[in-house]
């Protein structure tokens, strides 16, 4: 099962602040032990939202938001998508994420990820299960 880890924004990281050197260690060996433990697939900080665009719907019609945007709650500031056996575990390793001191509140999201592999073999046509084995295969991604 693939999880993603999402680490929600602060003011501070909307800014654009470099987190401490302290925490830059601490992530750094977070990150190295998902590595050591086979279940990372990806990690990343991201840019403050003065940098991004939200997409917005309307009538049918797509319309472009250049950041910054209000609600730095809901924002995310990076994510880390694993892969591991169980819901259970995806919670045990998102509570180990280093959290700098006086940041309370909601600060990780875990969702799990849903890809082809988790649909039933019969539910998409043969042609289909194909297109995606194949652009797996292209991309190197791995179903297990």
């Amino acid at each position: 099962m693939k999880f993603m880890i999402v680490g929600k924004a602060n003011a501070e990281t909307e800014a654009g602040a470099l987190p401490s050197q302290e925490l830059v260690d601490n992530m750094n060996a977070y990150n190295e032990s998902l590595a050591k433990a086979g279940v990372l697939l990806a990690a990343e900080g991201l840019y403050p939202s003065s940098q991004g665009a939200q997409i917005a719907y309307s009538g049918g019609k797509a319309k472009v938001i250049d950041g910054p945007f209000a609600e730095a709650k809901e924002l995310i500031a990076g994510f880390w998508l694993i892969q591991v056996k169980s819901r259970e575990e995806a919670l045990e390793w998102a509570l180990r994420v280093p959290v700098p001191p006086g940041h309370d509140g909601i600060g990780l999201d875990v969702w799990r990820v849903f890809d082809a592999s988790d649909a039933p073999d019969d539910s998409l046509p043969a042609e289909e299960q194909e297109r995606e084995k194949a652009l797996r295969e292209r991309l190197g991604v791995d179903d297990a």
